[in-house]
């Protein structure tokens, strides 16, 4: 097929089974027929992270992200040769933030914070623009860490009468959304955070995959999180997906996928 790649960003798919504990026993071979299909994944140029699922919800996750949504069809397809049994599923794209500062930001930004004109604002700027430059390509074409811990939830912006996130002006958008990511920048190094766009692509608006060592920093980065405002006021938030973030083989020995 030929492939389907969006303009920005890459496709981001998560995946969620239940073993078929029954047709294991019948059809040998099952891990293989899954490490197979992520080792030709992997060989087109995208990445899959598999997890053990803790709790009733699902047994294996896994989060399959890439150029082409063709290809990660195709890879949902070859996982269907296994016995596997699909619970759920969630389409996003990776994207850039409409809320994030833009070059006119920081120049004022060092002006009033900083008193900084001149050579000495370019010098900064020329810092702050490699840096920005550093963020998009991560947040565009992650390359994801294999962490220990890995928790996604789908969610939404209300729009109740009485809180209504599309109603409000873009500068008080921007202005809360900038509150929102001083908390998650306080994360940096214990949680790594990629939210995806699913506008009009499923049945929620973002997607949220937080990486972590520590579960603990799961917990405390979305409960900090639940006080700020955009949360607080403005956001709905589906079920939540955590799960041991492992190499594929070890995945699948440990949800009970015979080879």
């Amino acid at each position: 097929m030929e492939p389907v790649e969006p303009s920005i960003g890459w496709g981001v798919l998560h995946l969620l089974f239940r073993v078929d504990r029954a047709r294991a026993e019948q059809e040998p071979g099952g891990a293989k027929r899954v490490l197979d299909a992520i080792a030709s994944l992997e060989a087109d140029g995208h990445q899959a992270l598999t997890f053990a699922v803790l709790g009733h919800k699902a047994e294996l996750g896994m989060m399959a992200l890439g150029p082409d949504l063709a290809r990660l069809q195709g890879f949902q397809h070859e996982l269907s040769a296994a016995p596997l049994v699909l619970a759920d599923s969630f389409l996003s794209i990776t994207e850039l933030s409409e809320y994030t500062s833009t070059e006119d930001d920081e120049r004022a930004r060092l002006v009033v914070d900083e008193g900084l004109v001149g050579d000495a604002a370019e010098a900064r700027l020329t810092e702050w623009r490699e840096r920005m430059e550093h963020y998009r390509e991560q947040r565009l074409h992650p390359k994801l860490p294999r962490k220990r811990i890995l928790c996604f939830y789908p969610m939404s912006k209300r729009r109740d009468p009485n809180a209504n996130w599309y109603a409000l002006p873009f500068e008080e958008r921007k202005r809360l959304m900038g509150g929102h990511a001083r908390v998650g920048r306080s994360y940096a190094g214990r949680v790594l955070q990629l939210i995806t766009g699913s506008v009009g692509l499923d049945d929620w608006e973002w997607g949220v995959t937080l990486l972590a060592d520590d579960p603990v920093a799961l917990k405390n980065i979305v409960y900090e999180m639940r006080f700020d405002e955009v949360s607080a006021r403005y956001a709905e938030f589906g079920p939540f997906v955590t799960g041991l973030l492992l190499e594929p083989a070890e995945t699948l020995r440990r949800v009970g996928l015979p080879g």
